[in-house]
């Protein structure tokens, strides 16, 4: 979901930079898409970091079919997985919690609204590109509970299948319907009320 910029290196260059020069050139980048991801710091940069040293041990596998930092990133997406993994074996879990009063009470038994939610713009998919969307993306999943947030992670933002996102967390199929459900619908209320209900001009 998070856009990355791919104008480097040119189309066709099959050499990557020099590794000391990654962190300069792609540090940033690299460490807020991890951030997004994983919602701490630490955790982000330990990531980046493993990154930059995996890809400097499979530097000669490159084959400049895609850019360089596309390369980086694709390495920086197994290390979120691993670290969703870690974090699952660390604190098992037993049972989805059952309730959760301020997604469960959006929603009938019968799975309709409660309340309609107000209309989205409808240009939203083009509000994804702006920066100014992202910031406030971020303080709405910042607010998730930690399990929902993994659970929503690696299904949306990662696009792992359905099997392979339950394998990392070690949840049912069933658990992870319901974790995407309550994630869905938290940050749906949270974005109609510090974006899209924002008044024009804000």
């Amino acid at each position: 979901m998070t856009p990355v910029h791919e104008d480097r290196p040119t189309p066709g260059e099959r050499g990557l930079s020099a590794p000391e020069d990654w962190v300069d050139r792609y540090g940033d980048e690299l460490f807020r898409y991890a951030y997004l991801r994983l919602r701490d710091p630490a955790s982000a940069e330990d990531a980046v970091q493993e990154t930059f040293l995996a890809a400097f041990r499979a530097r000669s596998e490159f084959q400049g079919r895609s850019s360089e930092l596309t390369w980086l990133v694709s390495i920086l997406r197994r290390k979120i997985v691993d670290c969703f993994r870690r974090a699952a074996r660390e604190q098992p879990v037993v049972d989805i919690e059952t309730e959760d009063p301020e997604a469960d009470g959006l929603f009938q038994p019968n799975g309709w609204w409660r309340v309609k939610p107000g209309p989205w713009v409808p240009d939203a998919g083009a509000l994804l590109e702006q920066s100014e969307f992202w910031d406030v993306f971020q303080g709405c999943f910042s607010r998730l509970p930690p399990r929902l947030a993994a659970a929503f992670s690696l299904r949306v933002l990662e696009e792992l299948e359905p099997q392979e996102t339950c394998k990392v967390l070690g949840v049912t199929a069933t658990n992870l319907g319901v974790m995407l459900h309550r994630a869905r619908a938290r940050l749906r209320r949270c974005l109609e009320a510090r974006w899209f209900q924002r008044p024009e001009g804000e």
